[in-house]
C-alpha cells in the first residue's frame, strides 16, 4: 500500500497488503520546524487553539472515508501524530493480480487519479494541502521547480526548502516472497520505498511502483 502524508513532514509508514486489496498501516508523521511555525501563526490569526495536528479529529474524519475500516491516531506532540489505519480496499490507483503461484501489484498515481488519495484523508489534511496550493489538490499543472518557486514567493525560501527535502518512507509486507520491485528495494516479503514528498504533491510525472511475488 502506498502511503500519503501531510505537507512538509517526515513520515514513516509500516504496513501489510493482503491479496484482496485490504491493508493495515502503522503511521508516524510530524511537521517540520518552519512549517510548524507558519501554521502556528495561521492558527493565531484565525483564533484557533489546540494541536497543529489533531490526531483524534483526523482519525474520526478518516474513519468516515470510503475504503477505510478504522483509524486510530493520537498526538505524540502538537505537531506530530502516530497510529493505525485499516483499509478494506487499497484504492483504484493500486492494481493487484493474485495467481495461484504468486501475484503482482502496480501502484500508479497520476494527475487524473490523485484525487482518490484525497478521499482517504481527513478534511483537516486537505485544508493544509489547499493552504499550501499543492497541485494534487488544486489541479494546477506545475513543474516541481515552478511549485517550489510559488511556495518560496508566497511564503518563504525556508518553507520551500523543507518541502523539497521532505520524504515519505514506506515499508510494506506483501502476500508472498518478493522477486522484483520497480521503484524500491525488497527483502523477503517486504518492499521498501523512499519517495520525495514533492513528487506526490506535484505529480509532474506519474508515480509508478511495481511489486512481484511468488
Amino acid at each position: 500500500m502506498l502511503c500519503f502524508n501531510l505537507i512538509s513532514c517526515s513520515a514513516r509508514i509500516d504496513g501489510t497488503l493482503a491479496a484482496n486489496g485490504s491493508a493495515v498501516l502503522s503511521v508516524n508523521m510530524s511537521l517540520e520546524r518552519n512549517i510548524t511555525a507558519l501554521v502556528q501563526r495561521m492558527f493565531a490569526v484565525g483564533g484557533q487553539t489546540g494541536p497543529i495536528l489533531d490526531g483524534p479529529a483526523i482519525a474520526k474524519s478518516m474513519s468516515e472515508s470510503p475504503g477505510i475500516t478504522s483509524a486510530t491516531i493520537r498526538n505524540t506532540a502538537p505537531n506530530a501524530v502516530e497510529g493505525q489505519i485499516r483499509l478494506s480496499q487499497a484504492g483504484d490507483f493500486i492494481s493487484i493480480n493474485q495467481r495461484s503461484t504468486g501475484g503482482s501489484a502496480v501502484i500508479n498515481i497520476n494527475r487524473d487519479n490523485g484525487v482518490e488519495l484525497l478521499e482517504l484523508l481527513s478534511s483537516d489534511i486537505e485544508d493544509y494541502l489547499n493552504a499550501f496550493m499543492a497541485p494534487i489538490v488544486t489541479g494546477d499543472e506545475l513543474t516541481k521547480a515552478e511549485y517550489l518557486l510559488l511556495i518560496s514567493s508566497f511564503y518563504s525560501r525556508a518553507i520551500s526548502d523543507e518541502i523539497a527535502s521532505s520524504r515519505v518512507r514506506a515499508s510494506i509486507e506483501f502476500p508472498g516472497i518478493i522477486t522484483a520491485v520497480k521503484g524500491g528495494t525488497f527483502s523477503g516479503r517486504r518492499a521498501n520505498f523512499d519517495i520525495p514528498l514533492l513528487d506526490i504533491l506535484v505529480l509532474e510525472s506519474p508515480l509508478i511502483y511495481e511489486v512481484t511475488w511468488n
